[in-house]
């Protein structure tokens, strides 16, 4: 009986998978089995919510229970493949790999002659030049250093003169060990304990708390020169890359903020995700001010806050500056029945109007992100992630085998657009703009019979301007990896390290995250730049003024 049952239901799925509504004459019953087709969907989405509910509930039970719940293996698709979203094999074209040479980028310290021994030369052996072999190689000692620092006692004065150590060498710990500590932490990704287990094992003592206060405290230059990065990366282009991750302080949730372009990368923590925290990060994590002006009540009409609040928003005074303490105590005194989101979005608004109108920071005209919520209004344009859109409809599974087919078709004509759109920032022309135009209308607003998948189309068709933004300045990337990569460099630390647990070891976080990212990019040796403002021998300029050198040569503007 139950091998019966089971050859049934797997005829009653083979047919199902066979049906093609398109092959259907009659219109009605076509009609018809499309939408208990679009049901079957339905249906089986929710199955599959609920049975993960229900998982999900098992485990935590079992979890009160002191057992074990269901081992965390990712679940394979159709294809064998990882149950993923990524879309780099779709985008990418293959590209022909040519491999280039290493030894150019070799920095030769030493040469050597190795002889043959002449006593094993035959007597006609003529010398014909030398073969080169380069080979890499490192020495790691210690340099333990006794300093006797001469001392002199001037009696007239009362003053005791006695000579300085070289820099660097404040504290216990030389240039060299300060250095190293710095560059495997941060640059490679090292834990404290893995960190103390290496340098003893080189012959270095050194204690944990020693260790720890050497990797978070006394960085103000570090942080200084973060800031002038920043500052002038902003500068160096109209728009900016930015994203978010989650980050854990003292065991409580924030978020960590990046901010980047082609030329360097910020990093910034930040209590929380909202509007209010991006526009503060967009100022370099500076105390929001707030002002009332006409951009303010221009924001407040696309908010939709009544007119009433309005109409009592401009009975205080208008043009002024306030701090966010003082303007919460504003609206608390003549506002008192003023709701929560009411007054929240009041605070958005003139925290928005403030940033634009002040001229003490670079201002973003342009934002390259995703669509969510806190980054919509903070700046005059946003340009939408294309392959973060991509991503929405990598998550549609369906099970009918007509629907796979439609999903498969439009992710290849979807990516077909994406590489027009690659090819157009080559070569822009307003009547290739139009064409474009064109096609992405006839891609999102046609149907295909799947309704999920017609329902996400009809969503993208509603972000078509900020999509489309590129046809009007070409200098834009279409997606946001930069910063996604960046982010997910963060995650990696956070799987390392776990969290910080003061902000001060937050804020060394951020300030050396970022100077890694951006030696990087404008590749110069984070090791060597390390070494450079802790010995302050000031063989690398400043990495503003590199920031802005390469602006001047490779124009982000467009």
């Amino acid at each position: 009986m139950t091998q019966k049952l089971l050859e049934s239901e797997k005829s009653v799925e083979d047919l199902l998978q066979a049906v093609e509504p398109k092959g259907i004459a009659d219109e009605s019953m076509r009609r018809t089995v499309e939408i208990l087709l679009n049901l079957i969907e339905e249906l089986n989405s929710k199955v599959k919510k609920l049975e993960s509910e229900n998982q999900r509930l098992r485990d935590e039970n079992n979890r009160l229970k002191r057992e074990q719940g269901q081992p965390d293996i990712k679940a394979k698709n159709k294809k064998g493949e990882l149950g993923d979203h990524s879309s780099e094999k779709e985008r990418q074209r293959p590209k022909k790999h040519s491999k280039g040479s290493k030894n150019e980028s070799i920095k030769i310290d030493r040469e050597k002659i190795l002889e043959y021994p002449l006593e094993l030369l035959p007597a006609d052996a003529q010398f014909k030049g030398y073969e080169e072999v380069i080979v890499q190689d490192i020495t790691l000692t210690t340099d333990n250093v006794l300093f006797r620092k001469q001392k002199y006692y001037s009696p007239s004065e009362g003053r005791t003169y006695l000579a300085e150590l070289p820099c660097g060498y404040e504290g216990e710990f030389g240039p060299g060990i300060k250095t190293l500590v710095i560059s495997l932490y941060y640059g490679g990704n090292m834990t404290q304990g893995k960190l103390l287990e290496f340098l003893e094992d080189i012959g270095i003592s050194i204690s944990a708390g020693y260790l720890s206060n050497l990797l978070i405290k006394n960085h103000t230059e570090f942080e200084s020169e973060k800031s002038v990065v920043y500052a002038s990366g902003l500068e160096s282009s109209p728009w900016q890359h930015f994203d978010q991750t989650g980050a854990r302080v003292g065991g409580v949730n924030y978020t960590t903020n990046v901010v980047c372009n082609p030329l360097y990368t910020i990093y910034l923590t930040t209590a929380k995700k909202d509007r209010l925290s991006v526009v503060k990060v967009l100022q370099n994590g500076r105390e929001l001010e707030l002002i009332l002006n006409q951009l303010t009540y221009n924001l407040l009409d696309t908010f939709q806050l009544p007119t009433k609040w309005k109409n009592a928003l401009k009975l205080l005074p208008q043009e002024t500056v306030f701090s966010e303490t003082e303007f919460n105590t504003l609206l608390d005194t003549y506002l008192p029945k003023l709701g929560s989101q009411q007054q929240a979005r009041i605070m958005e608004a003139a925290a928005i109007a403030f940033y634009h109108q002040q001229t003490d920071w670079p201002v973003v005209q342009t934002l390259v992100c995703d669509d969510a919520p806190q980054f919509k209004l903070l700046t005059d344009n946003i340009a939408l992630c294309w392959v973060h859109e991509g991503r929405h409809y990598k998550k549609l599974t369906p099970y009918v085998a007509c629907h796979q087919k439609a999903l498969d078709k439009f992710l290849d004509d979807f990516w077909d657009y994406y590489r027009d759109l690659l090819a157009y920032k080559d070569a822009p022309s307003e009547k290739t703009a139009e064409k474009l135009r064109s096609e992405f209308w006839k891609l999102f607003d046609s149907d295909s019979g799947y309704q999920q998948l017609d329902e996400r189309k009809r969503l993208t068709l509603l972000k078509s301007s900020e999509l489309l933004y590129v046809l009007e300045h070409p200098e834009l990337p279409l997606h946001n990896n930069p910063a996604e990569l960046a982010a997910r460099t963060m995650v990696q630390r956070r799987n390392i390290s776990y969290a910080t647990q003061t902000l001060e070891g937050t804020k060394a976080w951020d300030t050396f995250m970022s100077l890694v990212a951006t030696t990087r990019q404008l590749g110069i040796s984070f090791f060597e730049y390390v070494r450079d403002r802790i010995s302050q021998l000031g063989h690398i300029p400043s990495l503003a003024t590199i920031i802005r050198k390469q602006s001047s040569l490779n124009s982000l503007r467009g």
